[in-house]
């Protein structure tokens, strides 16, 4: 067991390792200065003795083999670096944010688990019905539309046309649990609904195999009700598979949480309501953000 331990943790070391040193290669082999890129505003080539400053900053102006040797000894003590923004601590920013982004896709998984195992089980047990047609279909367009369409489209209805709630923000559950919980409601219905869908197909297609299985069939035999058997054998034998791509799809939602979480700002999406019609604003949020 420790053997295999060491074994997965040598991988893992290994992959972060080639990763960085891949992005490392990217961004020297990229046309151009970074760090006159950097200043690039407009189209507008930056004064000298400004990328000159950067660049002795960042490192820039040291060998390669010396830039790559600094950069992985500041990665292995989780070293950063510092915005270029504001000068704080990268590490310190993902330490404080990331509680925010762990409750979203908490609550977005949860949510999309609601939906997804239901229908999915619902349809399985009529399948080629309407029923299953019609579910199939909204999972469907689920799975076809971008994160960042959904997000834009329910600011656009549900904050501007309809009212109902902040175009976005962020409220301290201890302050306010109810304005929490609406805030962190949109921004959460955004992820779940492609989530939702994946988890649908899953939970459709392992009700299938499960209904067909000897164990079901024997529960029949005996008597027992359609509701007990679908509920106490059915949906158990299918949450291995469906529990299983969830657990995926949430490792994978934390680098995918971006743009939902830059829209709920508010300040992505005011832009382009306001480019959308003049006459509109989107009330300005708090600077914290999901």
């Amino acid at each position: 067991m420790i053997g295999y331990a060491l074994k997965r943790l040598g991988v893992a070391l290994g992959l972060v390792w080639t990763v960085a040193t891949i992005v490392f290669l990217v961004i020297h082999l990229i046309p151009g200065d970074p760090a006159e890129l950097l200043l690039s505003q407009g189209g507008v080539a930056p004064a000298p003795a400004a990328v000159a400053e950067l660049r002795a900053k960042l490192g820039l102006d040291q060998p390669l083999l010396a830039q790559y040797g600094s950069y992985l000894g500041r990665l292995a003590r989780g070293d950063l670096g510092s915005s270029l923004q504001d000068e704080h601590a990268v590490a310190d920013e993902l330490v404080r944010r990331l509680p925010r982004t762990l409750e979203l896709i908490g609550a977005a998984g949860l949510l999309a688990l609601l939906v997804g195992l239901p229908t999915g089980t619902l349809a399985a047990l009529r399948a080629g019905g309407a029923i299953d047609r019609a579910l199939s279909g909204i999972a469907g367009v689920g799975l076809s539309i971008p994160v960042f369409v959904v997000g834009t489209i329910a600011i656009l209805v549900f904050a501007q046309k309809l009212r109902w709630m902040p175009a976005g923000g962020y409220v301290p559950f201890a302050r306010d649990p109810l304005q929490h919980l609406v805030l962190l409601a949109a921004p959460a219905g955004t992820i779940a609904l492609g989530l939702g869908a994946v988890i649908f197909r899953v939970a459709r297609s392992a009700v299938l195999e499960v209904l067909g299985r000897d164990y079901v069939r024997a529960a029949a035999a005996k008597g027992l009700a359609p509701t007990r058997i679908v509920l106490h054998h059915v949906v158990r034998g299918a949450l291995i598979p469906v529990v299983t791509v969830l657990a995926l799809h949430l490792g994978t939602l934390l680098g995918g949480t971006v743009l939902v979480e830059f829209c709920s700002t508010g300040r992505a999406c005011r832009a382009i309501w306001c480019a959308r019609s003049r006459r509109a604003t989107i009330p300005r949020s708090s600077a914290s953000c999901w």
